[in-house]
């Protein structure tokens, strides 16, 4: 999703919990990246895997000049040939320490061995976010959580892509009269690119 539909989004959910909601845990999931350092690692369920998510923050890492937003994509089933950056299978969550930063999506309860192996990493210091459907006990193991509930007015989908975009903002939106340097660096392109005034 692009940045005009993420504003069209945003207007559209204008008046209810998820832009703000959205940017909260975004701001959660940045700091934590960006002050530890130690790796975002980014699993889904056995039944479902955040590769669409996985590709956005690649996406927001390099436009927002932020590397440490990529994800290590951690799949539950890794086959031989696979290329590198789909390779990572659940033994990764095993290695997490402190300064890793475990990012959960589950739009439906893991198995056990999957919530075993996230609080394995949070006691070892990694820094666990949930993007969940609010099963309490997915929560219980989040330092930070957005749980996307049963008769939410947006799917987990839909709030991936607000996080993913907010994820890559360097600050909240400006005031008014401020620009952000994205904005400007866009202006000055649109002045060197344009055709020169007619008259000359």
């Amino acid at each position: 999703m692009d940045a005009v539909r993420v504003a069209l989004l945003r207007e559209v959910l204008a008046g209810t919990e998820w832009p703000r909601a959205a940017r909260r845990f975004a701001g959660s999931l940045r700091s934590s990246v960006v002050a530890h350092g130690g790796g975002l690692l980014l699993v889904g369920t056995e039944g479902y895997e955040p590769w669409h998510l996985a590709a956005h923050l690649v996406d927001e890492a390099a436009w927002s000049g932020q590397p440490e937003l990529a994800p290590t994509l951690v799949r539950h089933r890794v086959r031989p040939g696979d290329p590198a950056h789909l390779a990572v299978g659940l033994g990764r969550l095993e290695a997490a320490r402190r300064g890793a930063t475990l990012l959960l999506v589950a739009p439906e309860r893991p198995d056990a061995g999957l919530l075993e192996r996230v609080h394995d990493a949070r006691r070892a210091g990694a820094t666990v976010l949930s993007l969940d459907d609010g099963d309490p006990e997915v929560d219980a193991l989040a330092h930070e959580v957005l749980a996307v509930r049963a008769g939410a007015e947006v799917d987990l989908d839909t709030v991936q892509h607000l996080v993913s975009a907010a994820a890559g903002e360097n600050s909240l939106p400006p005031p008014r009269g401020r620009r952000r340097f994205r904005d400007r660096l866009s202006l000055l392109a649109d002045h060197l690119t344009s055709p020169p005034p007619t008259g000359w």
